[in-house]
């Protein structure tokens, strides 16, 4: 989550085309003619809090931020920063570091939480989920509970995928580390460190100079379809590397190392961000490009498909435009909005595959503080589907 406010302008983007998977619906969609359609909307009320839960939000203070004055009696539900599907319809959905800072974050309880939207009552319940913790000592550096509970002062947790054996794994921003979690949130293994990369969070820098920016690590992880590779997509641009451009490393799950394989993502504008990535097979991947601003100000919101295959030779994944996210066809008036949908939000964290030509995308609404849909109150969590103008050919 940042909370930097940046003017932003979209540039333009050559891209190349794959033809083994559909010429025609690509050309469509990069001449302008295809337009993705807004399918569903539901949302999650901005203040919605893990019943019983610990108290929160004591390092921001106790004045008013878009109306809501913190602290808060209980762990807000929010942050949503990276999504798995479930076969019975729900979703985890994993909340990030909490309030966008290591020194404000103490008393945020990292947390992956299981939802289910209802598309036809525009609702997202709450069914429950787990906290991520440490009791096996697998960290070997302070942690900031006793207890060993993992807070948003530990680690900034932006993605995830979960293995066939039921187990995710988690990317970090803070490291960038990789971290490996039982299917109840237990931590089973030492964090795994990007050879080469630090940030500046990072409790081994040992005085060393970072060569990453604060919290620009693993905003966007895809798993193979096999299960044998991750790819976990840094938010920053390294040190050294062109301005714009974010590195794709491959990491082996069974040889626990990376394999040294790694592609170049560019951006539209240095200035932009990624909010999450994840494979349509074993070459392409979606990736949400987002400047960093909100409302009226948000010029760009999109998502790519990515190809591995640079037929255009320039030294970077090839993009095609698959959503723009502040122009979605929407026929129905879905969500009580009007024939165009915008989804204006500052933050948009999560894109999972629903069908070969349907993504789900959620917002991450940084609770309290972005109000990207209404000026002066927190944003909601909102889950949207979005049917898109060219099929994915998807494995």
């Amino acid at each position: 989550m940042k909370r930097i406010s940046l003017a932003v302008g979209a540039v333009a983007l050559a891209v190349s085309l794959a033809p083994s998977t559909g010429p025609a619906s690509y050309a469509a969609a990069q001449d302008g003619t295809g337009r993705a359609t807004l399918t569903g909307f539901a949302a999650l009320p901005a203040q919605t809090f893990v019943p019983g839960s610990e108290p929160s939000g004591a390092q921001l203070g106790t004045t008013p931020i878009n109306g809501v004055t913190p602290p808060f009696a209980g762990q807000p539900v929010q942050g949503f920063s990276g999504i798995v599907r479930r076969r019975d319809g729900s979703f985890d959905v994993l909340s990030d570091n909490g309030y966008g800072a290591k020194n404000n974050s103490a008393d945020f309880l990292l947390r992956v939480h299981r939802i289910k939207p209802d598309f036809k009552a525009g609702t997202v319940q709450v069914l429950g989920g787990f906290h991520l913790s440490d009791p096996r000592g697998r960290v070997s550096w302070p942690l900031t509970r006793a207890d060993r509970k993992l807070t948003g002062a530990d680690f900034d947790v932006e993605s995830i995928v979960r293995s066939a054996d039921g187990t995710y794994w988690i990317g970090d921003e803070f490291g960038p580390f990789l971290l490996h979690f039982s299917a109840t949130g237990t931590l089973l293994e030492a964090p795994i460190e990007l050879p080469g990369v630090k940030a500046p969070e990072n409790p081994t820098l040992n005085g060393a100079t970072p060569n990453l920016a604060g919290s620009k690590g693993f905003e966007g992880m895809a798993r193979s379809a096999d299960g044998r590779w991750l790819y976990p997509l840094l938010e920053g641009t390294v040190s050294g590397d062109p301005a714009g451009t974010l590195r794709l490393n491959e990491f082996d799950v069974r040889g626990r190392a990376y394999t040294g394989k790694r592609w170049t993502y560019k951006l539209d504008s240095p200035a932009n961000a990624i909010g999450d990535a994840i494979a349509v097979d074993e070459n392409r991947f979606l990736i949400i490009e987002r400047d960093n601003n909100q409302g009226d100000a948000a010029a760009l919101k999109r998502v790519y498909l990515a190809d591995k295959r640079d037929r255009d030779h320039d030294g970077a994944l090839d993009k095609t435009l698959a959503a723009d996210l502040l122009d979605l066809a929407n026929p129905k008036g879905l969500g009580g909005f009007g024939e165009t949908f915008r989804f204006p939000f500052q933050t948009i964290e999560d894109v999972v595959i629903l069908d070969d030509r349907t993504l789900g995308i959620l917002n991450d609404n940084n609770f309290p503080f972005s109000s990207g849909r209404t000026a002066g109150q927190p944003d909601n969590d909102e889950f949207i589907t979005v049917r898109l103008p060219f099929r994915l050919h998807a494995r």
